[in-house]
């Protein structure tokens, strides 16, 4: 194993062209060009996030980025993202070395036909795509930790097997899923059904699709799909999965407590902050799964760098209303061995969950920012 220095992280990620689908968090859903570069600038760039960026360009903060960013409208749920520009697609292909996939749709009771286009469809668009690039290093799929369903215990870092299920009578095949939201779809077109009803039903068949094979709701399903894609139709390149579970605002890069909109377990904090509920059912003796959202990029950069990982670590994970599930993170603990105490890159590119002084860091970090960042603007 290579062994890290200081400048490992610069010079890796020097001159690379990396590929990032959801940037806005909102890639899919938009196909003008012009559109997308002002919501890059806008819902990314113009964000606090990047004050100290800005900060020290100044006045060459926009041609810095221009010089560094390229905005790229698509949808990952087609192929080649649904581009018609030849020129720009080969232009991409050429270039691309790292492809981290992120868009995904979060909703957890997303409708069935939504969740599988991006989740699914969209993990199996993206990999297709790096198939064609030449010199592609490395495909990073983000996935998460909810994948692992309503099982208990400690859960195994191992990737899914085509056609794997969590109840051991079924079996899973994408293509008959397709095929049911297809005929689903068709009949409520032929109905003339509205878009309210036809919304309603489609996300309770995505419920009752996910129950079935084991998994508790729609996005947790098609996450899981969307891994067996990649897992199983890789073929050489290099893949890497991360599955962060409850990600929080940051814990110290590049400054605490940032936090982009009110997300997972944040909604019952701001509910309470607002005065809305005063109480909450719950275990008190429970071990709650969060992880900054720093941290879960820093083990995904770090990881990146080691192009010969076979797959990345499950990042600290369950549902919050699990408190018998307790994930292995062996993975995890040797690549942050990997870079302890090398010079400056265990302190800048931090991801030891051990290090976090929890009640300081919510009460003190991330509640701070939750109400600055996420609720301010609305209150």
């Amino acid at each position: 194993m290579a062994e890290f220095r200081s400048n490992n992280v610069e010079e890796y990620f020097k001159g690379k062209t990396i590929l990032v689908t959801g940037a806005t968090g909102f890639l899919a859903k938009t196909s003008n060009p012009h559109v997308a570069i002002q919501r890059l600038h806008n819902e990314v760039f113009g964000k606090e996030l990047f004050n100290i960026q800005r900060d020290k360009w100044g006045e060459k903060f926009s041609s810095f980025l221009s010089e560094k960013v390229v905005a790229v409208a698509g949808d990952v749920s087609l192929h080649n993202f649904g581009i018609k520009d030849q020129t720009l697609i080969q232009n991409m292909l050429q270039d691309i070395e790292i492809i981290v996939h992120s868009a995904a749709t979060t909703k957890w009771d997303e409708r069935y036909d939504v969740a599988m286009n991006m989740n699914t469809m969209g993990a199996y668009n993206t990999l297709n795509f790096a198939k064609m690039c030449p010199t592609i290093q490395v495909f990073l799929h983000v996935s998460t930790a909810f994948v692992c369903g309503e099982r208990k215990g400690l859960i195994p870092e191992e990737p899914f097997q085509m056609g794997q299920t969590l109840k051991g009578s079924s079996k899973l095949d994408i293509n008959l899923e397709k095929k049911l939201i297809e005929q689903k779809l068709s009949e409520l077109h032929a109905q003339n059904a509205n878009e309210e009803t036809i919304t309603s039903i489609m996300t309770e068949l995505g419920t009752t699709r996910a129950n079935l094979h084991g998994w508790q709701d729609t996005y947790a399903l098609t996450k899981a799909m969307g891994e067996m894609i990649v897992t199983n139709m890789k073929g050489n390149i290099p893949l890497i999965i991360t599955r962060p579970s409850g990600i929080l605002g940051t814990h110290s890069k590049p400054f605490p407590g940032w936090i982009e909109g009110v997300r997972t377990i944040d909604f019952v904090f701001v509910e309470y902050f607002k005065g809305e509920i005063t109480s909450f059912v719950g275990d008190p003796n429970i071990t709650m799964d969060l992880i900054p959202a720093d941290m879960v990029a820093n083990s995904m950069i770090v990881a990146l760098m080691k192009s010969r990982l076979k797959r990345i670590i499950n990042i600290y994970r369950p549902y919050f209303t699990e408190p018998e599930i307790i994930f292995d993170d062996k993975n995890t603990e040797k690549l942050r061995m990997t870079i302890k105490g090398v010079d400056n890159v265990n302190r800048e590119f931090n991801f030891d969950p051990k290090s976090i002084d929890w009640k300081d860091y919510l009460m003190n970090v991330h509640f701070p920012g939750l109400l600055q960042y996420a609720m301010q603007p609305k209150m």
